[in-house]
């Protein structure tokens, strides 16, 4: 009896082996679909979130675009706006500009002459703005 007791308890600790195998093999096949399932769902997402970006990025860009002819056609007005101060300007000092140069141009005022005089005892040089040349 003793023997087939001990053959019970070994063929009943091979039965809870294989079971507790049958138990990891599952749960190893249910972590891996798990696992698969994540990994689709992420990369559905991803997809998701990519075109979500792509179609603002093309809104953005469609808008921005679309504001370009109306930039354009606000620094038009802002130049030909300062183009036109600026011949305003010209106009009103033009003719004090004129003045001034034909004032500069037709009046002459030579520089004041400088001569070198030697002092005869101590050959030293200096200049006398009032000495004439002899």
């Amino acid at each position: 009896m003793a023997a087939s007791s001990s053959q019970n308890g070994i063929q009943l600790l091979l039965t809870a082996e294989q079971e507790a195998q049958r138990i990891v093999n599952a749960a190893r096949t249910a972590k891996q679909a798990r696992l698969k399932q994540a990994k689709e769902e992420a990369e559905r997402e991803i997809a998701e979130f990519r075109a979500q970006m792509e179609a603002d990025f093309q809104r953005k860009l469609a808008e921005s675009s679309g504001d370009s002819g109306a930039n354009v056609k606000r620094l038009e007005q802002e130049t030909e706006a300062k183009i036109h101060h600026l011949k305003i300007e010209a106009a009103r000092i033009s003719p004090d500009v004129v003045s001034m140069l034909l004032r500069h141009v037709t009046t002459v005022n030579p520089p004041p002459r400088t001569y070198i005089v030697q002092n005869v005892c101590t050959s030293v040089y200096f200049f006398c703005p009032f000495a004439s040349i002899r």
